[in-house]
């Protein structure tokens, strides 16, 4: 397949408003134009195909498909710089995310014109439990009475997990997306929990100068040992998965407890 990249340049950012006409709900009306522009617009950053296709309303699971590599996307979007992202039941997305059926992840922000001024990609393997918060249950009152939402967190996906495909009116050239996630899926775990505890270290490590040490480290073992409490040696394990984030290439070591972040 030849990866023929989409030029920015002439490219409209644009939602097109006609096409929410006759909905009088504003997340439907935005689903719609949403939806629209990334089927016409958007590449898969998996494989490079030059489209994804729609897949029907109300699908479970996922809003595209990539027919050339199979890989299925969710796509999110809101009119302001969210740490949180709404989502649906909690756990239905926590059955998801630990059973490894997860979709691959859009969050797209628009302006209030309704022009597209940014467009991540999350890679579903970036994906733990500890980045799903549950809402409060619906009241008794509600015709969903006890229905528990969630929340991604996804001010909580280490910027590593994160590809930007859309900034300040460019999109990403094509084969610079695919190696990214080619990049990343190099260090993907399927062990969920070893998941969890390196993404949670490496998330500590990023709030850390570039050149930071051990003991540096160190400082979030209460952090750590509040997402992870059944374990009782959190130094030890800081030390193993710093290890193991050197494999993945994302630090390196500088010898006498001293690191670089990469």
């Amino acid at each position: 397949m030849t990866m023929t990249g989409i030029r920015s340049t002439g490219m409209n950012f644009e939602l097109d408003t006609s096409l929410a006409t006759g909905y009088t709900s504003k997340s439907q009306k935005i689903r719609i134009m949403s939806e629209a522009w990334v089927r016409d617009n958007m590449y898969c950053p998996c494989c490079g195909n030059y489209r994804i296709r729609k897949l029907p309303n109300n699908s479970p699971v996922a809003d595209f498909l990539c027919e050339e590599c199979g890989a299925i996307f969710e796509l999110k979007s809101t009119g302001v710089d969210k740490r949180k992202i709404s989502d649906g039941a909690y756990s239905t997305m926590i059955k998801r995310i630990t059973g490894f059926n997860n979709p691959h992840l859009f969050v797209m922000r628009y302006r209030a014109d309704y022009i597209i001024s940014w467009l991540s990609f999350v890679p579903n393997f970036f994906f733990v439990p500890s980045i799903i918060e549950p809402r409060a249950p619906l009241s008794a009152n509600a015709r969903r009475a006890g229905w528990v939402g969630c929340n991604i967190l996804y001010s909580e996906i280490p910027a590593q997990g994160k590809i930007i495909l859309i900034d300040n009116f460019h999109l990403t050239d094509i084969r610079s997306a695919v190696n990214s996630y080619n990049n990343m899926k190099k260090s993907e775990l399927e062990n969920i929990e070893q998941r969890g505890w390196v993404l949670d270290v490496m998330s500590c490590v990023n709030r850390l100068p570039c050149e930071f040490t051990l003991r540096d480290v160190y400082r979030f073992a209460d952090l750590l040992k509040s997402k992870h409490p059944a374990n009782h040696n959190i130094n030890a394990k800081i030390r193993q998965q710093l290890q193991v984030l050197r494999d993945m290439g994302v630090i390196r070591f500088l010898g006498s407890g001293h690191y670089r972040r990469l």
